[in-house]
């Protein structure tokens, strides 16, 4: 069952089982947010057990182009398209944040793969030494610690 991200008032509904659920609440209401103001897109999640192609396609990108597996549990996600941007979006119990922003049709292709720390969680084992995180102050999330790398291959 979808669920539409409300942004004005902050739930914890399908993450109940994280031990952060409230600061990954703000890190999902953070981006919903962004979406809304940005492109006017509702930001919609959906539980990860019924999204294995996105959990596919999130996995697929890590594994090829850092060798990087979770060992955490996922709990949601989200895909969609504004403009000519494909955005992909996981959830993780502990407290991560993925994205996948790839461009289509641009002649100079931005491609990335984003990662945020919600508030109180450690930096995982599967990124620990690999990444800088930069930190940004969010009214929803609190503190917000992000990092990310280009994706130079096809999918």
């Amino acid at each position: 069952m979808s669920y539409i991200v409300d942004f004005k008032n902050v739930s914890t509904v399908g993450l109940e089982s994280s031990p952060v659920a409230e600061a990954l609440a703000g890190l999902r209401a953070n981006e919903a947010r962004y979406f809304m103001n940005k492109y006017k897109h509702e930001f919609t999640v959906v539980p990860a057990s019924e999204s294995s192609e996105t959990l596919d396609y999130v996995n697929r990108i890590l594994k090829e182009e850092r060798d990087i597996e979770f060992a955490a549990k996922p709990l949601e996600t989200s895909r969609f398209q504004v403009e000519n941007i494909k955005i992909a979006y996981v959830f993780y119990e502990d407290g991560l944040s993925i994205n996948v922003m790839y461009t289509v049709d641009d002649p100079k292709p931005k491609r990335a793969v984003g990662f945020k720390l919600s508030e109180g969680m450690e930096v995982p084992k599967e990124l620990e030494g690999k990444f800088k995180f930069a930190r940004q102050k969010s009214k929803l999330a609190g503190t917000i610690r992000g990092s990310y790398f280009v994706i130079k291959g096809e999918y």
